[in-house]
């Protein structure tokens, strides 16, 4: 009798608490792609990690199509040249029916440049509606699935490699955070329970610790700060695993 008791009180404890498994598409650009360093991992990589230590998650599975200098234009269903990456990987984890579909996201650095990425510069209203239908269309061709919005992080006012992107473009990037977190308002009315703001705590943190997080690239207005080093893409990650975990857990 006991071991029946102890066979029940197992099987309702792995009922209670293995029922989380996940399947994230992390969409983005540089920053989602970079290891920060040879031995690094990119940043899902540390989220996932992060999601895996925690209690009653049973699985997750996870594609990274971050694209290295990508913006909301190269990423926009049909005429962008990304968008086919996201609904490739989405297509193989959507058919883990017993998985909750995320697509995580993180966009807007390329955009805020004054020149150099597709699109750019960006105002913040294209961004909004980009990301808009970026979303949108994701919701559509995926039932059920729920997007989680990430802050775009700092980076140095000297910002200047191939790409220019100067203080100007870090004014620019600050005002698309009021637009993400509006049109995620927008979500809670049109679509509620589905799209989720993500990480808000990123951008001050690695602002204020970007001696120890970003790596110093040499560009054409001196050293520079703008991709994270191996450090700075655990920490990074580790914000987006928190953000994940709190908006579907």
């Amino acid at each position: 009798m006991r071991s029946k008791f102890l066979i029940l009180f197992l099987l309702l404890a792995q009922l209670t608490f293995g029922q989380n498994k996940l399947s994230i598409v992390f969409i983005g650009n540089s920053i989602t792609q970079g290891k920060g360093g040879a031995n690094g991992f990119p940043p899902p990589t540390h989220a996932v990690n992060y999601l895996k230590e925690q209690k009653g998650v049973d699985d997750v599975a996870f594609v990274n199509v971050g694209k290295s200098g990508s913006t909301t234009v190269d990423w926009l269903p049909g005429s962008g040249k990304y968008f086919i990456l996201a609904t490739k990987a989405a297509d193989s984890l959507f058919a883990k029916k017993d998985h909750q579909l995320i697509f995580s996201m993180k966009l807007g650095t390329n955009d805020s440049a004054i020149e150099g990425p597709n699109g750019a510069p960006v105002a913040k209203e294209d961004y909004r509606k980009n990301m808009q239908t970026i979303i949108s269309e994701l919701l559509g061709k995926y039932p059920g699935c729920k997007v989680v919005v990430q802050h775009p992080i700092w980076y140095s006012t000297n910002t200047y490699n191939r790409s220019k992107y100067l203080e100007e473009g870090l004014e620019r990037l600050k005002t698309y955070i009021p637009e993400l977190d509006a049109m995620v308002k927008d979500y809670d009315n049109t679509n509620p329970g589905l799209v989720f703001k993500g990480d808000t705590k990123a951008f001050k943190y690695f602002k204020k610790n970007h001696l120890k997080l970003f790596k110093p690239e040499n560009g054409q207005q001196g050293v520079f700060y703008l991709h994270p080093n191996e450090e700075g893409v655990a920490v990074l990650g580790r914000y987006w695993g928190k953000a994940i975990a709190k908006a579907v857990l």
